[in-house]
């Protein structure tokens, strides 16, 4: 029975469906139909993580002291082990025990970020297309989000130049995120520089998200923002587990930086839950402890991915850039068709699944994001129906065309 006088805060009602929620639910449907699904769209690893944080986490679940409730600032020995990789990785000296703080996920502190900090009318400015909680964590809190548009034309790089003095000195936080989910895009260090004089020019509080600070090929290494010389003094910055150490499920993260802004964070998160379980967090040190070894393995396998799909679309005529970090592909879809229009028709007609660039915001309309979760035999597979389907780019229209037909042979389970 529907109670019409329940009704959800406008918070809620705000919002637009979640793609990926929604993308879900279309897979479900099309599983029960018998398709064979080639899923290349939520960042979500496959394979298990490394053998010794599976070891770890059962060696931790045998000892009787883990299961309690953890503290709420994450195990100290955690905290310590995040720091140490911080130095390690960049250079970057931290507090492990008033700036390093454990989430459950990025995603979740990113969001959480949002409520303690915004206040409704505050002025946020958020890049579009970005990572979906960037911008729908501050919609939540009842932001004013200015949108920063990302362009092809400028390499997807952030324009200070383009927002109004009238914004800038109105807005509380920018959030941004280099190497780009899910444009791919990278930033050269002189742009963090130049983020971080605007920032305090202007008393914005800076947080970016470096969840891909390890996926990245061809020599290139990301920059972290607590590289930047006063980035510490306005800033945090976010990163997961679930991308490098194939532990999307575990739900585990953590933010470092600017001792205020984490206490504050700290403090709305003891107010909501009891953090990561201590389990979770053992297993976590073991991972960020792995040899470079590791490391490697995951950059050579998501670069073989990245080459062979990059390749294989050219043949069917896509003029896909081959990105230097990320666990992703950003490709042009038809001008003819929304790309959720796209997206949907791909999903129903050849079994392929791709996120709509519209999903991260509407100047990522006329893309799709191409996650790299399969191995090159799948990945080959997908290329192989959107052959058949007659997915090509034209070369005097550079248009593909996407022919409503029945699902193509070799699909069902």
């Amino acid at each position: 029975m529907s109670l019409e006088w329940i009704k959800p805060a406008e918070r809620l009602s705000a919002l637009p469906p979640y793609v990926f929620a929604r993308l879900d639910e279309l897979k479900v449907t099309a599983r029960s139909q018998g398709l064979d699904l080639i899923d290349l769209g939520m960042g979500n690893p496959d394979g298990p993580p490394p053998q010794p944080v599976i070891e770890a986490a059962i060696a931790a679940l045998q000892n009787p002291n883990l299961h309690g409730y953890p503290p709420f600032e994450g195990r100290a020995d955690f905290r310590h082990t995040i720091t140490d990789w911080y130095h390690r990785r960049y250079g970057v000296e931290l507090d492990p025990e008033v700036e390093a703080l454990p989430l459950l996920g990025s995603k979740e502190g990113l969001t959480h970020l949002a409520l303690a900090y915004i206040n409704p009318g505050d002025v946020v400015l958020v890049p579009n297309p970005a990572y979906p909680p960037h911008f729908r964590g501050p919609a939540l809190a009842g932001a004013e989000i200015y949108g920063l548009p990302l362009t092809a034309e400028q390499d997807w790089l952030i324009d200070l130049a383009s927002i109004p003095d009238t914004i800038a000195e109105r807005a509380k936080i920018l959030y941004f995120n280099y190497p780009s989910n899910p444009t791919t895009a990278v930033a050269p260090r002189e742009l963090f520089v130049e983020i971080v004089a605007f920032a305090r020019k202007h008393q914005i509080l800076l947080v970016h998200d470096l969840c891909y600070a390890e996926l990245a090929f061809d020599g290139y290494q990301p920059v972290s923002l607590l590289e930047i010389p006063g980035a510490k003094d306005i800033g945090v910055e976010f990163h997961t587990l679930s991308k490098t150490y194939n532990m999307a499920g575990w739900r585990v993260g953590f933010v470092v930086g600017n001792t205020q802004i984490i206490q504050g964070l700290r403090t709305l998160k003891t107010n909501l839950d009891y953090g990561v379980f201590s389990v979770v967090q053992a297993a976590a040190e073991t991972a960020l402890k792995l040899p470079d070894s590791h490391l490697h393995t995951v950059q050579q396998r998501y670069c073989q991915r990245r080459d062979f799909m990059v390749a294989g679309l050219a043949e069917l005529g896509w003029q896909v850039p081959k990105p230097q970090a990320t666990m992703y592909l950003w490709a042009p879809c038809p001008s003819q068709l929304s790309s959720a229009d796209f997206a949907l028709r791909l999903l129903q007609e050849i079994g392929i699944v791709m996120t709509p660039g519209s999903a991260f915001g509407h100047h990522g309309e006329g893309y799709l994001r191409i996650s790299l979760i399969a191995e090159c035999h799948r990945l080959q597979e997908a290329l192989n129906r959107m052959k058949q389907a007659e997915l090509c780019y034209c070369s005097t229209s550079n248009t593909p065309d996407l022919q409503t037909r029945p699902p193509i042979s070799g699909m069902k389970n």
